[in-house]
């Protein structure tokens, strides 16, 4: 078998492997903050902040996620008449949209908790801040841990949904590759192994990560 064409293919898809991180990481990362925030918002009594958290996690949960990322790229610039970059849009996507169920995992992972601990933590004369930051978080975020990392390997899987937008992530690399070369069956069969093995290494930091912790 002729491997010749990996020479150009391999580069092309280790320059898509660097957006598709940097978009992933940086989605994920503000991600978690909405999430954190929208999942404390709906342990509040506050109907109507609870209200608006819950319209977010359904229209975000009920929507597929390339819609969302033509509607970020297509229609919210026109609505607010500004230009967004295919990256910007990009991260806006994955953000807004791990947020949505990060915020059902900071939910269950707060109401995981004992409420004993709550009121051990006043009892001891910490104000509902301190207990909140010093009893309650601090296990509460080693047990949602491991679907935090969960999440963003679902993340890193989404990007390929960002092709759609001309984000040049791994898939639209591939694409790239196959529409300039007429090499199809190798241009994907290469992406697909590509794309096993990088999700395979995160399992597998995954399980190290769940192993520690477990420890």
């Amino acid at each position: 078998m002729d491997l010749s064409f990996l020479n150009v293919l391999l580069p092309m898809l280790f320059q898509g492997l660097k957006v598709t991180l940097y978009i992933a990481v940086v989605g994920i990362l503000l991600g978690f903050l909405l999430g954190a925030v929208t999942g404390f918002v709906l342990q509040t009594n506050c109907r109507i902040l609870k209200a608006i958290a819950g319209v977010y996690i359904w229209i975000i949960r009920a929507t597929p996620l390339i819609v969302q990322a033509l509607y970020v790229y297509y229609v919210v610039p026109k609505l607010i008449g500004v230009d967004l970059s295919s990256n910007t849009a990009g991260i806006i996507v994955i953000t807004v949209n791990s947020g949505a169920f990060i915020a059902e995992i900071v939910r269950g992972a707060l109401e995981g908790i004992d409420p004993g601990q709550r009121e051990a933590g006043l009892s001891l004369g910490l104000t509902p801040t301190q207990t909140m930051f010093h009893i309650i978080i601090p296990p509460a975020f080693r047990s949602m841990l491991p679907a935090l990392f969960n999440q963003f390997i679902i993340s890193v899987k989404d990007t390929a949904l960002l092709s759609v937008i001309v984000v040049n992530e791994i898939t639209k690399q591939i694409q790239n590759y196959a529409a300039i070369s007429f090499r199809t069956i190798e241009a994907y069969t290469t992406g697909a192994v590509f794309y096993l093995v990088l999700i395979s290494i995160l399992i597998i930091l995954q399980k190290l990560v769940e192993h520690k912790i477990r420890g």
